[in-house]
């Protein structure tokens, strides 16, 4: 066991850190030449920054996603506060950072980091359940994001058992080893699903924007795509 936790906190974390910034980088790296071309290409290149600014800003901003669906917007806010909050302030976390790397920063309360721990597990079942229980959602939900909120709470969940082994029914080098290894399964995940949002998501309004702004021939390509070339505008 004691073999498996070195490979899952040395060569293993090592791996799934570099594939997440690496792959991160990438998504960020075409986009950005993506709409470098669209640019260049696009008829009209007056582009309203203010209002694209405004734009990513509500996006962005939890508030606004609470006043839409009250409910399910202060349940997903709390989600994504907690799960970034949480692993980047760990007290742990920044030792284990700071023991590789040389660098740390201030670390919040264990109190703090208890409470927003238990506030990622329930809020990510809850986001379950909100998904799957609401009409207007459920369709729009897929098998694979229930999974990847299941596996989102595991690190999570197993990182509350190991800082308090008396509520721990589990062996505590297997839940370590669970906690480890669902953590560097995540960072393998966030560049090759839709949590890859979570470096994109300044960009979408920009991206959207850009989207309307055509070539000077696009009319005349879409009409011969569509098999309209002949007909009169």
């Amino acid at each position: 066991m004691d073999t498996w936790l070195e490979l899952a906190r040395g060569p293993f974390f090592l791996f799934a850190i570099t594939f997440m910034i690496l792959g991160l980088a990438r998504h960020v790296i075409l986009t950005c030449w993506e709409l470098f071309r669209t640019y260049y290409r696009a008829g009209d290149k007056i582009i309203p920054y203010a209002q694209v600014a405004r734009n990513t800003w509500q996006w962005l901003l939890p508030i606004y996603k609470i006043k839409e669906r009250p409910l399910y917007g202060l349940t997903t806010v709390t989600f994504h506060i907690s799960i970034i909050v949480t692993p980047i302030l760990l007290g742990g976390h920044i030792a284990l950072i700071r023991r590789g790397t040389g660098l740390g920063w201030p670390a919040i309360p264990n109190v703090l980091a208890d409470i927003l721990t238990v506030v990622a597990v329930l809020a990510a079942l809850a986001l379950i359940l909100q998904r799957a229980l609401k009409s207007d959602s459920r369709p729009a939900g897929k098998f694979k994001d229930y999974v990847i909120l299941c596996l989102i709470a595991v690190p999570f969940a197993s990182g509350f058992l190991v800082m308090h082994p008396a509520l721990n029914p589990f062996p505590f080098d297997a839940t370590l080893l669970i906690h480890v290894m669902s953590a560097n399964l995540i960072l393998i995940l966030i560049p090759v699903t839709k949590i890859s949002h979570c470096a994109l998501a300044p960009l979408s309004q920009i991206v959207s924007e850009l989207a309307w702004h055509w070539p000077p021939d696009a009319g005349s390509k879409l009409a011969v795509t569509l098999g309209k070339e002949n007909e009169p505008v």
